[in-house]
């Protein structure tokens, strides 16, 4: 009994200490965007650089956007470039014109997913280089990364869908 109530207290002691050792940073809005929490715990790398958050959350009320993953194609006719930055660019801009639908703008983002065809290192640095470009503020949302072998279309190198909070 007595080793399985040390046990109790050493891990509460544990998650009292990781809890108080992450970086966290809060964007206060006063419109009707949300108040995002992200966390980047110490015991963690810091994943800033590599243009996302371990974790985020919201702390308002309000409810989910979900956002169907955009691909890079341009335009009406979504035509797509076979550079693979351009699409990247374009799947940003496309992300930003459905949060604008809404109001929000990619602040509001709590997660993305990114499907890539063929991922390689080089393409990681391009994506990179535009979530910098695109999240000023660095502030950047959770984040996955799924290396694919194609797409729903032809030609289609890139697929980002997210999930942003719009408080009510």
């Amino acid at each position: 009994m007595k080793r399985l109530l040390f046990s109790f207290c050493t891990l509460c002691t544990g998650f009292s200490v990781f809890s108080q050792s992450t970086n966290t940073n809060k964007i206060m809005e006063k419109n009707n965007t949300v108040t995002i929490s992200n966390k980047n715990p110490k015991a963690l790398f810091d994943p800033t650089p590599f243009a996302f958050s371990h974790a985020t959350t919201n702390e308002v009320e309000g409810n989910y956007v979900f956002v169907s993953g955009q691909s890079g194609g341009e335009d009406l006719k979504h035509n797509l470039s076979k550079d693979f930055r351009t699409q990247v660019s374009y799947s940003l801009k496309n992300l930003e014109t459905v949060l604008a639908d809404y109001g929000l703008g990619v602040k509001d983002v709590l997660k993305i997913t990114i499907l890539i065809v063929d991922h390689d290192q080089e393409k990681l640095k391009i994506w990179t280089e535009e979530m910098h470009k695109t999240w000023k503020n660095h502030q950047f949302p959770a984040s996955t990364l799924i290396p694919v072998p194609r797409l729903a279309l032809d030609g289609m190198l890139i697929e980002v869908d997210a999930v942003a909070f719009i408080k009510k």
